[in-house]
This record gives structure tokens, C-alpha cells and sequence, in this order.
């Protein structure tokens, strides 16, 4: 009796799902959810902006997209992405990015930056609540306009007094209030931070149920200021308040010692603290030449010299008296540094600690190429990622990060019945990365479809003019 209704039910979805007409359906590609692990032919439904139906039935649709040889997934997730301008939203978008997010440092005005984005976004958007900024602040200065962090000077180089510390941490509640999804660190632009206002800093997400997203203190080998003691720093710091924490880009931060870093945060973890940690597959960082990173010294903690710099408009590598000259600069002014090599890239994204993020910005090839990149040489030259290990850490593992800081996460980089109908199609066979240190913004090949919030933005692999389906991720 109980076979003879279930089949009856299952009968009744089936001339239900026939009946019903979606707004949008994905038909016949090879569909790809990383937390069920559905790895099938499938058509997809949408309707609302959500995911209506997932099925191997006949679906009908104001417009169907036939996906036959494509790769259907949850739209790629970058939470390090600092271009928030519509130009590099173009190219994420043609990267198979859905939600971009600048969760490193954050900006200055949460406010402003949600009410500039509001209905001129082409995908989703959010930010963290600044550190760096409000340190400036309660230092009497700011940061200055484009920029991310303050230019070198008091307001990053010293000790914050208590009475600092105290509006420090109420403009971070603030931000928080305002929508922020977490604090943002940048703990290596502001030197004078001492290890206290960290644990301050910790305590204010904590206490605020989000989690710190960080550029640890400093990179390197040599000790005191070793990329390993700047790792056990924020750990330490995590497992004394509560916070969870999440380091960024740990490929760049740690150099040589990635690897024994990343055992760190396997031990952290093991031991009960919500630590995660994410890398870029590029050999070179970018960062900018004004702020602190760059106070004597740099060469012997970074093991480079001045060739290393490069700048991204002219390609120019610098001398001292170039890099002396720029340094001084009033404005933000970026340059790109070739710090890494490729055999840590390598051994690092292959992780299952790690997760993919861009850490994109105009003048950087990771801004177009990041994701494309992993699919094609990790997934399908390399072969050192399974593809379905490689849609999870663009995906559901970021959205498993963002669901501490907001419940609208738990409806991403999943593609399930119920969840957001953000959707990336790609052809696996085809799609690259395209942009190089000499053109960075070249966008990348292979993302035929993308949908945002059930709206079609990449048709056939163009952009679809005059459409700005992104929205904000806000915290609780």
C-alpha cells in the first residue's frame, strides 16, 4: 500500500512540475551541488529568483537555455574582492562570479557603500566593517579617497591609548549596525596595533556574533615578525575571545612556510576554534605602495628588493629612487609584488582547508581570472583538483563562512530546491583565464549562462546590457 501512494505522489509531483511554468529553466546540463553532492543530468527550474525545481522531467519556461555539455553550478562566491566598480563587476561576472564581497579590510562607510551600490550592482555585494578605518578615525585622520587602508603615518604606525581603543571599537559597532558583515583587518598596514587592541578588536566581533576576517601582522621568515608568529597571533587571539576568525590569503602571507602555516590552522581547528583560511592561484600580490606595509625594512621580512616591484599601468619595475619617489606619494598608489613561487601556489590550493578567493582589484589579473583559473589548471591540466572539490571551495565553502554572519548565506552556493538562484553554466572543456600581468582585465572564456537572483547577466557568453540584478548581503 505504502509503494502504491508514493508512487501516486511521485506521479503527482511530476504532472505538477509539467504543468507549471517557470520564469527561466537550465535544461539538460550536467548539474553540480557540492553539499548533497548531486552530480547528474538535470533541468532547472526558476521562478521568483529562487530555485524552483530541480528535475530529469520535461520543465516549461518562458525561456529555456539549453545547457547540453555544460557544467551547472552554484555562481562562484569571491569574498576578497576590493573592485566593487562596474568594470570589474564585468569581469567577475564573466568569471562565473555571483557574490563579491570586500571582507579582507572592508570600506570606510558601510552606509555609503551600500546605498552607492543599491541598484547598480551586476552582482551581489557586501563589505566588513573597517579596522583600519576606524583607527584612523579615532586618530583624526581618514582614508584617503580609492583607497583601502591609511597612508603610512600615526595613524598606523602607533599605540592606540585606551580612550582610542574604546572609539575604535563603538565606530565598529556602529558599522556592524549599519549592516557590516564582520570585522575587517588589516593588522599588517597598521603596525601600531598592539597585540591588546587585536584581542580588543577579537572581543568586539565576538561579542557581536561575526567573525574577523584578517591580513595577519606581518610575512616572512625572519623572527621577531615571521609569518608563523603573525599566524599564532590572530590564532591565539581567536581562541581567547571566541571569535571566529578567517585569514586571508594565506598563500601571500605565509610564503615559504604556507604549508606549516596551514598545519597551524588544522590544529586549530582540531582543537574546537572556527578558523578558515582561503589563497588566489597567482604567483604575485598586489598591495599599495603608500601604507604601512612598505616602513623600513620590508626587503629582509619579504626576502625581495625593489625589482620585485612592478607597476601595473606601465609594467615599470622599480629602483630606489623610484620606489622613494612613489612611496611619498599623497594618493593610493598600487603595485604589484613578486613575492611567491609557483610550487606553494600549487601545493597550497589543493588544500581542503582552503577555499578560493580573488583578493581582486583592478591592475591584478586575479580581478578577471581567478575562478576560470582554478578550472582550468588545477581541474583540468593539473588534474590536483577533482571538479567537484573545486566548485566547493568556490561555493558552499565561502557561503558556509558568510552564514556566521548573516542567515540569507544559507540559501547560497548551494543548487538545491529552495535556494538562491544564483547559477553559473560553464563549458568545462573551454574555460580560461585570459588576463596576464600585461592585460588584467582581459575577461576570462567558458561562462556561457549566469544567473543572479533569477536574472539572466551573461546570455551565450556576453553580458547582458542594462540589467543590475545584484543585491546586499547585510549582517544581522
Amino acid at each position: 500500500m505504502r509503494a502504491v501512494i508514493l508512487c501516486w505522489l511521485l506521479a503527482l509531483a511530476s504532472s505538477i512540475a509539467l504543468a507549471q511554468q517557470y520564469d527561466l529553466v537550465i535544461e539538460g546540463g550536467r548539474v553540480l551541488d557540492p553539499e548533497t553532492g548531486l552530480d547528474a543530468t538535470r533541468n532547472v527550474g526558476i521562478t521568483g529568483g529562487k530555485v524552483a525545481c530541480i528535475s530529469s522531467d520535461f520543465l516549461r519556461a518562458k525561456r529555456v537555455i539549453h545547457a547540453g555539455g555544460l557544467v551547472i553550478a552554484p555562481g562562484f562566491i569571491d569574498l576578497h574582492q576590493h573592485g566593487q566598480d562596474i568594470e570589474s563587476g564585468r569581469v567577475k561576472a564573466l568569471d562565473g562570479v555571483t557574490t563579491a564581497l570586500e571582507m579582507e579590510i572592508g570600506v570606510p562607510d558601510v552606509t555609503k557603500f551600500l546605498k552607492q551600490k543599491e541598484g547598480h550592482s551586476l552582482i551581489n555585494y557586501g563589505t566588513t566593517a573597517s579596522h583600519p578605518a576606524a583607527r584612523a578615525l579615532a586618530f583624526g585622520t581618514t582614508v584617503a579617497e580609492g583607497g583601502i587602508v591609511p597612508k603610512a603615518g600615526i595613524a598606523t604606525d602607533q599605540p592606540a591609548s585606551t580612550e582610542q581603543i574604546q572609539r575604535i571599537r563603538e565606530r565598529l559597532k556602529q558599522e556592524l549596525t549599519a549592516g557590516a558583515l564582520g570585522i575587517g583587518m588589516g593588522i599588517q598596514y597598521t603596525p601600531g596595533a598592539t597585540r591588546l587592541e587585536v584581542i580588543q578588536m577579537f572581543r568586539v566581533a565576538a561579542e557581536n556574533h561575526v567573525p574577523i576576517f584578517t591580513h595577519v601582522r606581518s610575512a616572512g621568515r625572519i623572527e621577531p615578525g615571521s609569518s608563523i608568529e603573525a599566524v599564532s597571533e590572530v590564532i591565539g587571539a581567536a581562541a581567547v575571545t571566541g571569535a571566529s576568525l578567517h585569514i586571508v590569503h594565506i598563500n601571500s602571507s605565509c610564503l615559504k612556510d604556507s604549508m606549516e602555516c596551514l598545519t597551524m590552522v588544522a590544529g586549530a581547528r582540531t582543537r574546537g576554534l572556527d578558523i578558515t583560511t582561503e589563497a588566489y592561484p597567482y604567483t604575485a600580490g598586489m598591495t599599495d605602495l603608500t601604507s604601512a606595509l612598505f616602513n623600513p625594512g620590508w626587503q629582509d621580512k619579504l626576502g625581495i628588493d625593489y625589482n620585485a616591484l612592478q607597476l601595473p599601468e606601465t609594467g615599470e619595475r622599480l629602483t630606489k629612487s623610484r620606489f622613494d619617489q612613489l612611496h611619498a606619494s599623497s594618493a593610493p598608489l598600487w603595485v604589484i609584488i613578486h613575492s611567491n613561487t609557483q610550487e606553494i601556489v600549487d601545493a597550497v590550493i589543493p588544500s581542503p582547508l582552503v577555499l578560493i578567493a580573488s583578493d581582486g582589484l583592478k591592475g591584478h589579473p586575479r580581478n578577471a581570472g581567478t575562478f576560470s583559473r582554478i578550472l582550468a589548471q588545477y581541474v583540468r591540466e593539473k588534474r590536483s583538483l577533482p571538479l567537484m572539490d573545486a566548485i566547493r571551495k568556490m561555493t558552499l565553502m565561502p557561503a558556509q563562512v558568510l552564514e556566521k554572519s548573516t542567515p540569507a548565506a544559507h540559501a547560497k552556493g548551494r543548487l538545491q530546491e529552495g535556494a538562491d538562484a544564483d547559477i553559473v553554466a560553464f563549458d568545462p572543456q573551454t574555460i580560461a583565464d585570459r588576463s596576464t600581468y600585461q592585460s588584467p582585465m582581459e575577461p576570462s572564456v567558458g561562462v556561457q549562462f549566469l544567473v543572479v537572483g533569477g536574472i539572466l547577466l551573461v546570455d551565450q557568453g556576453k553580458l547582458v546590457s542594462d540589467v543590475f540584478p545584484g543585491r546586499a548581503l547585510t549582517g544581522r
